[in-house]
């Protein structure tokens, strides 16, 4: 098969990755780039990286002036010509049109990634136009030669709501570099420098929630940690601490956080890594938002065992996780908090090898290039 040259748009900032969406675009093209010609036209208010093994052009507005960029139609064709590209994609719907634009113009095909239904995430986030851009988002996918979602309850639903063809669409996971376990020393290791580190008892449970933390799915998460769940922790004989992790919080959540001390707030994490290999459980009490969670992908990655409501795996197989999720009804904090407690330290059951297979960038990058080649 003959090299591919790709044109990415990518309407927000992912340079420097720090949050699970931004990685997921960034190590996407990281590892797509070992097996095609890769152009990403980002946002200007990115900061590349050198090390990158593709070409970066900051120079867009970002997807809430997407509008702007109009006056970028020229520069963006004169890219495709000069990289002789052979492929448009687009990352998220917001620069659809553009991506319509471009197609017209070039007669290149267009390839939508979808890392969610964001007219949905716009209808949880209380936005009263939210049923507008569904309709916009809906016009693309429906106009776009090919689909990427990264989960499949977002491809059921295009095929099944907007009746786009199931022809036209693949499911491509948020990937994770390890195709295996972390082994036991590993994590006992991890789970000795926490205790060090913040002066605790070796038989504190150790709990773990992380995500971006201004992003309201995750905001309203803090507050039903600290509403909900904590005065029912109270109530029990139990050993624990909550570690929160994340970047973005606003400073009135961080100050309430810190007023609790079953609570360690870090912050963001440079090596988030240690606290999922080194805590007990991962909990999720996220009802809000769609799509895959980046914060569940890696947590199964490094075998922590995870307490989540049910609305929020929707994009896992069961074959995936098997007994490593435990699911909790939405909005049953009573049972959420019982299965905190009950929840062993460190337990033996162990990530399926199923899920390595299925997510492992090597995996979803041959996936995409043998889609790209069937267009």
């Amino acid at each position: 098969m003959n090299r591919p040259s790709v044109l990415s748009l990518v309407s927000y900032r992912v340079f420097p990755p720090l949050m699970g969406g931004q990685k997921c675009v960034v190590d996407f093209y990281e590892h797509l780039s070992h097996h095609a010609k890769i152009t990403l036209a980002v946002s200007k208010d990115n900061k590349p990286e050198s090390t990158r093994n593709y070409q970066v052009e900051p120079f867009l507005f970002n997807h809430w002036g997407g509008d702007f960029n109009l006056i970028y139609i020229f520069r963006l064709l004169k890219l495709i010509k000069k990289n002789k590209v052979d492929y448009i994609i687009i990352e998220h719907s917001y620069f659809g049109f553009l991506g319509i634009i471009l197609r017209f113009f070039s007669k290149k095909k267009l390839i939508i990634r979808m890392h969610n239904i964001e007219g949905h995430r716009f209808r949880d986030m209380q936005k009263f136009w939210w049923w507008i851009y569904l309709k916009y988002e809906k016009w693309v996918c429906q106009k776009a030669d090919h689909l990427w979602f990264t989960a499949s309850t977002d491809y059921h639903f295009a095929m099944n709501e907007w009746k786009v063809d199931a022809s036209k669409c693949n499911t491509l996971f948020y990937g994770i570099e390890n195709k295996e376990i972390p082994g036991v020393l590993e994590r006992e290791v991890c789970r000795k420098s926490i205790l060090q580190k913040h002066a605790l008892n070796e038989h504190t449970k150790l709990f773990l929630f992380n995500g971006t933390l201004d992003y309201i799915p995750n905001t309203d998460a803090l507050r039903i940690i600290v509403h909900e769940i904590l005065p029912r922790l109270s109530k029990r004989q139990l050993s624990f601490k909550i570690f929160i992790c994340g970047n973005r919080i606003t400073d009135e959540w961080q100050v309430e956080l810190e007023q609790y001390p079953e609570i360690i707030f870090e912050g963001f994490v440079s090596d988030i890594a240690t606290y999922y290999k080194g805590c007990d459980c991962f909990i999720n009490p996220v009802t809000l938002g769609s799509g895959l969670k980046t914060k569940l992908v890696e947590a199964l990655a490094n075998n922590i065992d995870i307490i989540s409501v049910e609305s929020s795996t929707l994009a896992i197989d069961s074959s995936y996780s098997d007994k490593k999720i435990v699911l909790i009804e939405d909005y049953n904090w009573d049972a959420f908090a019982e299965a905190m407690c009950h929840q062993p330290n460190a337990s033996q059951l162990n990530t399926p090898q199923a899920f390595f297979d299925a997510f492992n960038w090597e995996q979803i990058i041959q996936k995409a290039i043998l889609s790209l080649h069937e267009l």
